[in-house]
């Protein structure tokens, strides 16, 4: 089991933090302010490990660009947020999704649940090879939240087994590893 202090994240943690997901949008928040809050989130974590980011003035496929002193590199960032799971297909089980366009310039894609304050980062390769929908140039990208809906959905589809792309997983490859690169795409 990991540690408090091991940059692992053990499953059973993450079923948890699923099932106790009960931040709600009292305020009617928009889609650009729930978009905005994605951005921060990802600028939060970035910023706790040392890495400065700055939100593009405006939207052409990059969110973000950072910096990572260690690396003497800058890398850029798509970010894609939910404010919670919602039922899939409408009334099905509790589910998280995202769609990015299959030729986003961004290096890095930062997915992210609000609700439970969770970022999972894919390189476009990485995207390619989990995104279980293609669609007019766009990538789908879903999962199942809640472990105890007992469907086969969540078996097949469930956030568990999109554990080594959370965030807190990925941090050797953002701020010690190399970044993707187009010809990786």
């Amino acid at each position: 089991m990991a540690t408090p202090s091991q940059s692992t994240v053990d499953t059973k943690d993450l079923v948890t933090d699923a099932a106790m997901a009960t931040e709600r949008n009292p305020r009617g928040l928009t889609t650009q302010q729930i978009g905005r809050l994605g951005e921060l989130l990802v600028q939060y974590e970035l910023l706790r490990h040392g890495i400065d980011s700055a939100p593009m003035t405006t939207d052409t496929g990059i969110d973000l660009v950072a910096y990572s002193p260690d690396k003497k590199t800058s890398f850029t960032i798509q970010v894609k947020a939910n404010l919670e799971p919602k039922p899939g297909g409408g009334k099905g089980a509790a589910a998280i999704d995202w769609w990015v366009d299959e030729d986003c310039p961004a290096e890095w894609l930062f997915f992210v649940d609000i609700s439970t304050r969770r970022l999972w980062v894919f390189t476009h390769e990485e995207l390619a090879s989990a995104a279980q929908q293609r669609s007019n140039g766009q990538l789908h990208l879903y999962m199942y939240t809640d472990p105890d809906s007992g469907t086969r959905a969540y078996q097949r589809n469930g956030a568990f087994l999109f554990s080594k792309f959370l965030f807190e997983n990925r941090t050797s490859c953002l701020f010690n590893g190399s970044s993707p690169t187009k010809s990786s795409r």
